[in-house]
């Protein structure tokens, strides 16, 4: 199995509702999030996927996320957008690029600071 990973940054800030403590007055963080892709398969080239091209998938999701107050974006009005639940966000809408590509998202790993990260692999 191959695996292809790229790291971005975006700003946000959020209020994580009824889980008690600072976190539940707005706050903000600058999140870095790590994306990788897997496949037992490389393309004729020799590679899984062209970094660039991750990037760029990476380049528009994230602009829906940079510089949001993240509790009026629509998937998360009825749910707190905590770390996990970005991830996931993160994870859904790179995966509908990568099956164009013959690829998967193996994993999306959300730090909210240096000391705290989340990761989704999409695992039931």
């Amino acid at each position: 199995m191959y695996e292809v990973s790229i790291k971005k940054s975006f700003s946000a800030a959020h209020v994580l509702k009824e889980i008690g403590g600072k976190c539940e007055n707005l706050h903000g963080h600058n999140f870095m999030v790590e994306i990788s892709v897997a496949s037992c398969e490389l393309n004729t080239e020799g590679i899984l996927i062209d970094f660039r091209i991750l990037k760029k998938w990476a380049d528009e999701i994230l602009e829906e996320l940079d510089h949001k107050y993240l509790n009026e974006i629509e998937y998360f009005k009825e749910t707190n957008p905590s770390s996990e639940l970005i991830a996931k966000f993160i994870f859904d809408r790179i995966s509908k690029h990568a099956r164009c590509h013959r690829v998967e998202v193996s994993r999306v790993t959300v730090w909210e600071s240096e000391n705290a990260r989340v990761s989704y692999n999409g695992s039931n």
